[in-house]
């Protein structure tokens, strides 16, 4: 048991008779009223997200998850092939099960698979990757009416915004868990 205080990401919790992942989870303390936790849930199951908020000490029942390294090897159309790092088996997933991944997924990329009940049920990438920048459209001096940001294309063909001075070729480091830019690699 655990309380809505300690939710967090990456945490697998009961919730609706269900598994469910934490994939988001923002504490809130208003300045009137009850504090309470917003937290973005992934069914493991059934792969539904949705968003429930959660009263401030709320009791919640922890889920048995095992994490266990894997490596991304391929996708061949019909799923997404892993192999466990420790006893070398191979498992695939479908697309709907590691949607938010794949735009973050090259060959070889190391990730946790998550287990429950000795199946694989998802996956879950490092927090910050390095990719390469294959696409980068000329930053214009003077152009920061936007905020001096522009959007490239990444190895995996994820579209990320970037600061005017990356350009194609550079490797730069992305948070994966928002797609966003966080520095040149």
């Amino acid at each position: 048991m655990t309380t809505t205080t300690d939710l967090r990401q990456g945490i697998a919790i009961l919730f609706k008779d269900q598994p469910w992942l934490i994939t988001t989870a923002q504490f809130v303390s208003p300045g009137k009223g009850s504090a309470f936790t917003r937290a973005k849930l992934k069914n493991l199951k059934t792969d539904q997200v949705v968003e429930h908020t959660f009263k401030s000490g709320e009791a919640l029942e922890l889920v048995d998850v095992l994490r266990s390294k894997c490596q991304y090897l391929y996708n061949d159309g019909e799923g997404y092939h892993f192999m466990n790092n420790d006893n070398y088996e191979q498992f695939s997933l479908q697309k709907s099960v590691i949607e938010d991944s794949i735009k973050f997924l090259t060959e070889n990329t190391e990730c946790y698979a998550l287990y429950i009940e000795n199946v694989p049920v998802s996956i879950q990438l490092p927090t910050k990757m390095d990719f390469k920048v294959i696409s980068a459209p000329p930053g214009v001096k003077g152009d920061t009416a936007t905020g001096g940001a522009k959007e490239c294309t990444i190895e995996t063909g994820a579209i990320i915004r970037t600061p005017l001075f990356i350009k194609e070729g550079d490797v730069i480091k992305v948070n994966t868990e928002d797609g966003s830019y966080v520095s040149k690699g």
